[in-house]
């Protein structure tokens, strides 16, 4: 069977194709404005072209143009718009200006007439509105013929050591309704228990690393073989130099702690409420975000180094980030975790 053509569109990195790709799927093109997350992509998804453009603005032909990708050429669409603008307030979501992006998503899935699309989003998606948002999302792509389900899925259910939840929507074109796949680990008999941070990130150093320097200890659990499999050493695990202070403070918070364990005279040091809160080396992490610097190493008195960032999202250590490290937070939390996104890729095959 040929493997089956995929679209990444506001791809950024590249963490939903990649486990399309992983999962035998030939991803050809991401599409996005930010140009590091796209160099990113590049060197990761080989054989996939890029192409640096504001969705908000394109015309899909645009796609047939430059890389001569016509109408069902592409098996699958992918991507998760942002979605600043997802209220309808009495207007039709489609035709509201803030809503270009996901207007864009459907055009584009309207022009190219993929068999299938897969649309991630935040989780309140689904209740915004009383519910009317997820509901045109659907009447949306139910009118270009899809058989259109959703899902809020949990990162952790699939194998990747974080709780984050999104809104999976997917559509076929045939009159089959997309059943989600089974979560692998969690609390029922024949599950997996769910990874945890230390399983993760346990064997990554305090210390900064040059890139490609080897691993100091073996692999001390199955998800830390998983990320080192076919890498040649460690990449993207620079620390961040906190003041004196900082470390102080953190040092005072305990494993899976937060500014509660603190002092009375620290609460406000930081005008956060997720300030000061360490991972819990037991526990699946909570949402990794773009590198707020609130979030901390269970053990260590530091933000979590971009490779130790990228582990709890599910990246493999092959898998290396480009651009500053800045930019690298950025990419690394506005990821879709690869083995979730395998989980469906792999569901999704039985499909097409």
């Amino acid at each position: 069977m040929k493997k089956p053509k995929v679209i990444d569109l506001f791809a950024g990195c590249g963490g939903l194709s990649y486990g399309f790709l992983k999962s035998g799927y030939d991803v050809v093109l991401g599409i996005d404005n930010w140009k590091d997350s796209l160099i990113t992509f590049a060197a990761n998804h080989p054989g996939a072209k890029t192409f640096e453009a504001d969705l908000s603005s394109l015309d899909p032909h645009a796609i047939t143009n430059k890389f001569g990708i016509k109408p069902k050429d592409v098996d699958v669409v992918i991507g998760g718009p942002p979605c600043q603008g997802f209220s309808i307030s009495g207007k039709r979501m489609i035709d509201d200006p803030r809503n270009k992006l996901y207007k864009s998503f459907v055009e584009v899935v309207g022009y190219l007439k993929p068999k299938a699309f897969l649309m991630e989003n935040v989780p309140n998606l689904v209740s915004m509105d009383n519910g009317s948002i997820k509901d045109q999302v659907i009447e949306d792509f139910e009118n270009l013929g899809y058989s259109v389900v959703y899902k809020v899925l949990k990162a952790s259910d699939y194998g990747v050591p974080q709780n984050r939840r999104r809104v999976i929507f997917v559509g076929l074109l045939s009159k089959k309704k997309f059943t989600y796949p089974e979560s692998t680990h969690g609390e029922e008999a024949l599950q997996k228990p769910r990874i945890t941070a230390k399983e993760a990130i346990g064997d990554l150093p305090d210390e900064s690393l040059n890139d490609g320097a080897p691993y100091k200890i073996k692999p001390q659990s199955a998800f830390q073989e998983y990320a080192r499999k076919d890498s040649t050493g460690i990449y993207n695990h620079e620390n961040t130099n906190h003041s004196e202070q900082t470390k102080r403070i953190i040092s005072l918070v305990p494993d899976g702690g937060n500014y509660k364990d603190l002092p009375e005279n620290l609460h406000q040091t930081r005008k956060v409420h997720i300030a000061w809160t360490r991972l819990n080396s037991s526990k699946p992490s909570f949402t990794i975000d773009t590198g707020h610097r609130h979030h901390f190493h269970y053990a260590f008195n530091r933000i979590p180094t971009v490779r130790e960032s990228a582990r709890i999202q599910s990246f493999p250590d092959n898998f290396i980030f480009k651009g500053s490290k800045t930019s690298q937070y950025k990419q690394v939390g506005n990821a879709v975790p690869p083995l979730m996104a395998t989980a469906l890729a792999q569901q999704m095959l039985k499909y097409l």
